[in-house]
C-alpha cells in the first residue's frame, strides 16, 4: 500500500456561486492523493499495475471544464470520476483551491479538502 500524489494542478475555469464568477472565471488548483496497492507495479515495473498520472490529470481537467457553483461539488466529482476509472483504489483525497475568492477583502485562496 502506498500513496500517489499529483500536487499543484492548475486550471483556469468558470466556477462560482455568483453569475459574475461564472462569466469571468478564475484560477484554481487541485491536489490529488491516492492510496492504493501498487506493490505489483513496483515489483514488475508495469504501469498497468498502478494508477496512471496522465489519466488522473485528464479526469481532473475534464471535471474542471464543467462549471460548478461549489468547490465541494468539484472535489466530489473528481473523486467519483477517479473511482469510476480505478474502482480498487483504497482512498482518494482531493484538495480544491480557488485563488482570490470574492469575500469582500484580502484572501489568497479558499480551499476545501474531501476524502472518498
Amino acid at each position: 500500500m502506498g500513496t500517489i500524489s499529483l500536487e499543484g494542478l492548475e486550471f483556469f475555469a468558470y466556477h462560482g456561486y455568483y453569475p459574475e464568477e461564472q462569466r469571468i472565471g478564475n484560477k484554481y488548483a487541485l491536489d490529488i492523493i491516492i492510496t492504493t496497492d501498487f506493490i505489483r507495479a513496483a515489483q514488475y515495473d508495469k504501469l498497468s499495475e498502478t494508477v496512471n498520472y496522465e489519466t488522473i490529470y485528464q479526469i481532473a481537467s475534464k471535471v474542471m471544464q464543467e462549471p460548478a457553483k461549489l468547490l465541494e461539488h468539484i472535489g466530489f466529482t473528481v473523486i467519483e470520476r477517479i473511482r469510476e476509472h480505478y474502482p480498487l483504489i483504497s482512498n482518494i483525497t482531493v484538495r480544491v483551491s480557488k485563488f482570490n475568492p470574492p469575500v469582500g477583502g484580502v484572501c489568497t485562496r479558499a480551499v476545501i479538502t474531501m476524502e472518498g
